[in-house]
């Protein structure tokens, strides 16, 4: 069985609150029946007392064993000890069965999404919230990113194919350095908002991504190493895996981390979709925002509007138009309360496409990973994650390289970039 915590709720909540587990999943359209959970949690139940009773009866027989003197008196015992072992062996067996069931079938439980959700089956019901920027307006026949980055020797899509395979790329020369300026910049302009940088692993064991939730329904999108290991599609794995089974002490300050890794997605189910070009690549780097603060849902509400606003400010100050939305409940993961995505506009598409989520799960994810802490009255309680993306390269040189592109096939640098690619254009 895997070694973590099992749901983002206790059973005795689950129990007491079936109709709010029914309607949360109704709400995020996940099929899952809670009915059948609590049959097989009472059929565990029933079967945990009485492999307990067997258990118990086994070392009264043993103690008896110890203080008879009477030889027969003692076999007498040693046959019913052999006796009941064997039927022990069988409930045990049984038991084990049922909380393989019992523990996929918490692993399943979603989190209940907030109120203030809207209702919808997929990102097409998303609703728009805010809009920033004015939409490029050209006075020339604008190019995609692709042609931009390949005129300028930015990028080299063929080769990055022949090496990599399917949705490869090399990115070269002012391409590279780009990446590295917004690296640079993004590591700047969070750092000023009171995180602590972290490099993490992205290979990552299978419990970690059971841990934040990306496990067991995302597995068609996630590489699989030959050990059973995995490569994360983010740092907020390895992050949340860090402080696990850890009691954190919030006297000194909520935990606010700014995460660093490269990032792997299989893009499972999306071949034919978004090919070309880095609109949706295998390999990537991204900087996360991550949160772990007390149990209390109005002090996660905020920091999920704050840690959103962090990154529409950082791209409000690269100039890029964008949009925000809020997710709608079929666009919600298992364990998400609530997601804002915003969204970057993309000239060559006349679309704007997600550069990030920002996502808070209550208790969900540290139930699972055992992070407490202690509140006032001193009680064990397991805290709250938040987390958000910072910036993901290199998706956001789609929008950037197309949106601030000239009439000379050159392209104009973002002004809070230059210091860091030491150049204004790029030519």
């Amino acid at each position: 069985m895997i070694n973590i915590q099992i749901s983002m709720l206790d059973i005795k909540f689950i129990r007491e609150n079936k109709d709010l587990i029914k309607d949360g999943a109704h709400k995020k359209h996940i099929d899952f029946d809670v009915d059948e959970l609590l049959g097989v949690d009472d059929k565990r139940k029933e079967l945990l007392a009485q492999v307990e009773d067997m258990r118990a009866k086994q070392n009264n027989a043993t103690a008896d064993i110890a203080r008879s003197s009477d030889a027969n008196d003692r076999e007498k015992i040693i046959t019913q000890m052999q006796e009941l072992k064997a039927t022990l062996q069988g409930k045990e067996k049984e038991l084990n069965d049922i909380m393989t069931n019992w523990q996929a079938l918490m692993l399943a439980v979603p989190n209940i999404p907030d109120v203030s959700v809207p209702e919808g089956i997929s990102d097409e019901d998303n609703e728009e919230i805010k809009k920033w920027g004015d939409i490029s307006d050209f006075s020339f026949e604008a190019k995609d990113h692709m042609d931009i980055m390949k005129t300028l020797d930015m990028a080299d899509f063929e080769r990055g194919s022949k090496v990599h395979g399917f949705r490869g790329y090399y990115l070269k020369g002012d391409g590279a350095l780009l990446s590295w300026a917004i690296w640079n910049y993004a590591q700047d302009f969070f750092l000023k908002k009171g995180f602590t940088p972290m490099i993490v692993p992205t290979i990552v064991k299978k419990m970690n991504l059971y841990g934040t939730g990306h496990l067991p329904s995302e597995a068609e999108d996630l590489y699989e190493t030959q050990d059973g290991d995995y490569l994360s599609g983010t740092a907020e794995v390895a992050t949340m895996g860090y402080f696990s089974d850890d009691v954190i002490d919030f006297s000194k300050g909520d935990k606010k981390i700014l995460s660093f890794s490269p990032c792997y997605r299989r893009e499972a189910g999306s071949y034919g979709k978004d090919t070309k070009g880095l609109i949706r690549v295998h390999e990537f780097y991204k900087l996360e925002q991550i949160i772990l603060c007390p149990a209390d849902h109005q002090k996660s509400v905020e920091y999920h509007e704050w840690l959103n606003r962090n990154t529409e400010e950082f791209i409000e100050s690269l100039k890029i138009p964008y949009r925000t939305v809020v997710n709608c409940g079929g666009d919600l993961g298992l364990g998400q309360v609530k997601k804002y995505d915003i969204e970057l506009w993309v000239p060559g598409e006349k679309k704007y496409r997600e550069i990030s989520s920002a996502s808070y799960f209550h208790d969900f994810q540290t139930r699972r990973f055992n992070i407490k802490y202690r509140n006032e009255k001193g009680k064990s309680v397991f805290a709250h994650s938040l987390n958000c993306t910072a910036i993901p390269t290199p998706r956001i040189l789609v929008s950037l390289v197309e949106n601030f592109q000239k009439e000379d096939g050159t392209v104009e640098v973002p002004e809070v970039l230059r210091k860091y690619i030491g150049k204004d254009q790029i030519t």
